[in-house]
């Protein structure tokens, strides 16, 4: 962890301090990213995903000198479904094609939603027992969660924008928790923008 600490030093500086709190040039670069990230998955444009690759590793480093080992360790997995992702964008169909925006079956969703109530309190037994986070089981529910939007997002699969929705409502306040108010002003703008993106994809579904 030190050693991560310390090969952040250079970003790790504050770019500007609002509010008496301080913004790092790391927090300032990943926001932007993923702003773009959004905006590019909302027009189901595959750049998307290189934006995401990168934003996901700022925020490793930004999440991982927080304590926030569950949120760092997501960004890890963000940043190699990145690549998943983009290759499912642009042939991920039967035939190599690239994939269409669709629903999930009404069989699919419920698995869906026990896998998500199982990994919640597996990664929060996890992180209390071997790291010294001081936030175990609420850092895991956004964890777990991000595991099944992140997949349905690679899939295209419309119910991506809800599962999102939850996860950003929550992340927004274990970011006020630990001060990272630049991170809590772009999940607040996340989920406007999840609901414009779920509206969005809607619409594609009826009018391909």
């Amino acid at each position: 962890m030190d050693a991560i600490t310390t090969a952040l030093q250079p970003i790790l500086i504050p770019a500007f301090t609002l509010w008496e709190a301080p913004f790092t040039w790391l927090e300032l670069i990943a926001f932007v990213l993923s702003i773009a990230m959004v905006f590019a998955n909302m027009r189901v444009m595959p750049v998307a995903w290189p934006l995401a690759i990168v934003a996901s590793l700022l925020y490793f480093g930004l999440f991982w000198t927080g304590k926030l080992y569950g949120d760092a360790s997501l960004q890890i997995f963000f940043a190699v479904v990145g690549a998943w992702g983009w290759w499912q964008w642009l042939r991920g169909s039967d035939h190599g094609a690239p994939l269409v925006v669709r629903h999930l079956s009404t069989s699919q969703r419920l698995p869906l939603l026990g896998a998500g109530l199982a990994l919640w309190p597996a990664i929060g037994w996890f992180l209390d027992t071997y790291t010294d986070t001081d936030v175990p089981y609420w850092d895991a529910f956004p964890t777990a969660f991000s595991l099944i939007g992140q997949w349905l997002l690679g899939r295209k699969y419309v119910e991506n924008w809800p599962t999102w929705i939850v996860v950003n409502v929550v992340s927004v306040a274990l970011f006020a928790y630990k001060g990272y108010y630049l991170t809590v002003l772009l999940y607040s703008i996340f989920i406007v923008l999840s609901v414009v993106g779920w509206k969005a994809w809607r619409q594609q579904v009826s009018h391909p």
